[in-house]
């Protein structure tokens, strides 16, 4: 069983920065991609960034040069740097994990940009 922990989100004045992270629980060493997901109130789930097993990574353009996407093995954390952020980023991040034995979700934190 895989359980996943967001951290990091938090008020931000638009052109500031935060960086989530997603500690995992249990063994994900197998993974094939783990990603950062944004849920705005009444919007549809969005992909923002994903990597993959081997090392690939893939941004929405929304966030291309803003935001960075990391990962530390030995922690078993996914790190989502983003930096100059705008209202329009304001939304729930959620962090993914999709393993050949299932696909796993946090429980999201929540982003908010505003002066």
């Amino acid at each position: 069983q895989v359980q996943l922990v967001e951290s990091g989100g938090g008020l931000v004045q638009p052109g500031g920065s935060l960086r989530l992270s997603c500690a995992a629980s249990g063994s994900i060493s197998s993974f094939n991609n783990m990603g950062w997901y944004r849920q705005a109130p009444g919007q549809q789930r969005e992909l923002v960034a994903v990597t993959a097993s081997g090392g690939m990574t893939m941004y929405a353009d929304f966030v291309k040069g803003r935001f960075t996407i990391s990962r530390d093995s030995a922690k078993n954390t996914l790190y989502l740097q983003m930096n100059s952020l705008k209202p329009e980023d304001t939304a729930d991040y959620y962090c993914n994990v999709d393993m050949d034995r299932g696909d796993y979700w946090g429980q999201g934190t929540q982003v908010t940009v505003s002066s």
